[in-house]
């Protein structure tokens, strides 16, 4: 598949409750109290629990592959935190293709808080750039093992 810039990502919506703050939380053993104690939340004047913003990267990487697939490789990824999001809130990676060549692409994203409307209430990271290897089964990330990896061969 060819693709320009310009080119539209297709979003990524989620809505991030409590429960998968918690889950992240394991996940990742970070266990800071303004990620699911409300209590604590509420002694630190917080509105809400506060979502870890490693989920931002988290969720930039997932739209990335959920469009290009498994023969894809992030290889980097940097993006700016601009305002806090809370519990049970919804946020969606938009993006577009900056540059394209053969094998690469260098992609624009963000992450936006979607407000009642559905519009944009605020950005909560960005901007955002990521390069992504167009890789081939023996390309990268194929010593990884997987379906496509030397192991399935």
């Amino acid at each position: 598949m060819t693709h320009e810039p310009g080119e539209v990502i297709p979003p990524l919506e989620r809505r991030i409750g409590l429960a998968d703050m918690v889950a992240y939380a394991g996940a990742t053993w970070d266990w800071y109290r303004l990620h699911y104690d409300s209590e604590f939340v509420a002694r630190q004047k917080v509105p809400a629990p506060v979502v870890d913003g490693q989920v931002f990267g988290a969720l930039l990487v997932e739209q990335i592959q959920d469009w290009l697939g498994p023969r894809c490789f992030v290889c980097e990824l940097d993006f700016t935190f601009k305002s806090l999001v809370f519990a049970e809130e919804t946020v969606r990676c938009e993006g577009t293709v900056s540059e394209a060549g053969d094998d690469f692409l260098v992609l624009s994203q963000r992450v936006v808080v979607v407000g009642a409307d559905g519009g944009v209430d605020r950005v909560a990271a960005g901007p955002a750039r990521a390069r992504v290897l167009l890789g081939v089964a023996d390309g990268p990330g194929a010593g990884l093992g997987g379906a496509d990896g030397p192991e399935a061969r």
